[in-house]
This record gives C-alpha cells, structure tokens and sequence, in this order.
C-alpha cells in the first residue's frame, strides 16, 4: 500500500478498483510467503516439543529424528503439490487483473512492452511485427508486415509499416470474426529490378489469423500466464526464431519454487530439535538465515539462466538441489 496508494490517489483511481487490485496482488505474496510459513510453522512445533520436553520423552521411546520428522515432510509434499497447481493457474490469473489494473490506470508495463516487438509468422511467408497492443481499443501499434517470396524465404518481396493497426469487428455465426485495417503508414515493393513506394492513410490488409485475442496473449508477461499458456508461447516463440531461455526458466520455475517447502523442513526441524532450551533460539536464527540465503540464491542463479550460461531446467531447480544437499547433510549431523 505504502508503494502505491499515493499512485492510486493521484490517478484519482476509484476506490473499487483499488480494492481490486489489493485482492488480485494478495495470491501473488501467498505464493512468496508459503515456504517461510511452513519453515515457521515447523520451528513453532519443533520448538514447543523441545521447550515442553515431549522432544526427550519422544527420543527416549527409541523414535528417531527421521521417524518424527515424516509427519513433516508429509505436510510439506502434500503443501508442495497443491502450491504447483497454486502458482501455475491461480496466482497468473490474479496477476492478469493486477497488471491490466496497472496498465489501465497507472500506465505500467507499457513502456516495457514497447522495448520489444511482439512476433507472429502468419502463414509460411508472411511475418507480423507488432511494438505495443491496447487491448481496450483493440488498436496495435507501430506495425510491420513482411512478405516474403514462396520459392525463396531469404527474398523479401513486400513491406508494410503503419502507425497503427485497428480491428473491425463483425459478426459471424456468433463468432468473433473482423479485417485489419492499417492507418497513416506506406507499402513498398519490390522486384529484382525496382522497387516502388506508396504512401496511404488506410488500407485494409485483410483478414489474418490472428485475432485481438491472439495478440493480447502474445503481450503477456510470463507472471500473467498459466503453465500451459506459457508452454505454448515457448513453442511459438522457437518457431519465430527467438531466444526462449528467459521463457524456459520461468516455466520450470513455476514447479520448482513451490518444492522449497520441503527444503525449509529439512533445515528448520533439526535447528529447531538440536538443544531445547539454550540452542533454541540460535537455531531458529540459523534455520531462518538459510531460508534467506536459499530465496537470494535462487534469484541469483535465474541470472545465469536469463542469459542463457545455465540450462533453464538446471537454473531452476538449481537452489533446490544444492540446498536439498546441505539439509539432508544437516540431517545427518544433528544428534537422532
């Protein structure tokens, strides 16, 4: 609220859009804040255990650490599992509301769109460029289309540039159908021998295969999409001929940051188990360190994988592994 409240009365944004878009941001913190609660709520048990001395009375039946500790882990796989379906469906379509608040109101996400083109390969010899897309006027622009030559792809035969590119809707057995029509722009083409220029202020293209719809998906970003939108915009992006690592790690990410819930059960249960009274409190600050560190190392190593020195999938599940090894070595030397 603190970081954009005052953006919100400035914009003189009305107060139930505002609550819109604190309810749509809510999933996307949820999703941060699960592995620190199970963390949290592993240390509070563990330590009341210990605090209370069923811990000893427990060891001293002949139950061992692991035995103890795979209630734990259970809850924790079980947590995992529902926070894939959590991260991969619900929390992107909480954030398609909150960014389309953003965009709306307070002009968010726009200029970032503009730094790079939105891509499509219409048919096999034409290709659609596209900087920026308002979905509210279903109005694109700065516009390029190509067409290239069907014997051979390296031979450009026909361009258009537009300022804009505006849909006209009509209506067809209740589908949604309509022509592109391009606005204040020039076609050029050319021939081995020539190449002629005309300057128009409309000109309707045609109907494409893509839709508004089309286009509106295609400007998402990976936070906005589900796992398997974000799949398919992988597959049409290798197709276009464009570097996917930073697409790849965000896709695996999505199943590998929910895991870490059970990273934080193996660092917090020992921490917390090692010494009841005295060595409490420094093992929930140990426990509570490494979570830290594990959340600064996974962003850091999505660095590497952006700029493509990592393998996505290893880039993604790369703070789990390292991190699934230091705990089960922890494990290992906590007194059972």
């Amino acid at each position: 609220m603190m970081e954009n409240l005052d953006d919100f009365i400035d914009a003189k944004v009305p107060a139930n859009v505002i609550a819109e878009y604190y309810i749509a941001y809510t999933p996307d913190i949820i999703k941060f804040m699960i592995p620190m609660a199970v963390l949290l709520a592993a240390l509070f048990i563990t330590g009341r255990l210990s605090s209370q001395n069923e811990l000893s009375a427990i060891k001293s039946t002949g139950i061992s650490l692991y035995r103890m500790m795979a209630p734990f882990l259970a809850v924790a796989l079980i947590i995992s599992v529902l926070s894939v379906f959590f991260n991969g469906w619900v929390v992107p379509f909480a954030n398609q509301k909150k960014i389309y608040i953003e965009r709306t109101y307070l002009n968010r996400s726009i200029m970032a769109n503009e730094k790079s083109d939105i891509l499509f390969q219409e048919g096999r010899r034409r290709i659609v460029s596209i900087r920026y897309f308002d979905q509210k006027t279903n109005c694109a622009r700065h516009v390029s289309i190509q067409d290239f030559n069907e014997n051979d792809m390296t031979v450009l035969q026909q361009r258009y540039d537009a300022q804009q590119m505006q849909w006209i809707q009509s209506q067809e057995n209740s589908t949604q159908t309509g022509n592109w029509l391009l606005l204040n722009g020039k076609r050029r083409t050319f021939s081995d021998t020539s190449h002629s220029l005309v300057l128009f202020d409309s000109l309707e293209i045609g109907k494409l295969v893509l839709t508004p719809e089309d286009i509106e998906k295609k400007q998402r970003t990976p936070d906005e999409m589900n796992y398997t939108d974000l799949g398919d915009f992988i597959e049409s992006q290798k197709l276009a001929g464009q570097n996917v690592a930073r697409w790849l790690v965000e896709y695996h990410f999505k199943i590998a940051f929910p895991f870490a819930s059970i990273i934080m059960i193996l660092f917090g249960v020992p921490f917390a188990s090692s010494r009841p009274r005295t060595g409490a409190a420094l093992g929930l600050g140990i426990a509570l360190a490494a979570a830290f560190v594990y959340m600064i190392f996974m962003k850091a190593s999505q660095v590497f994988g952006y700029n493509g020195d990592l393998n996505p999938l290893l880039t993604a599940w790369l703070a789990n592994l390292i991190f699934l090894a230091a705990g089960i070595i922890n494990l290992f030397r906590i007194q059972k």
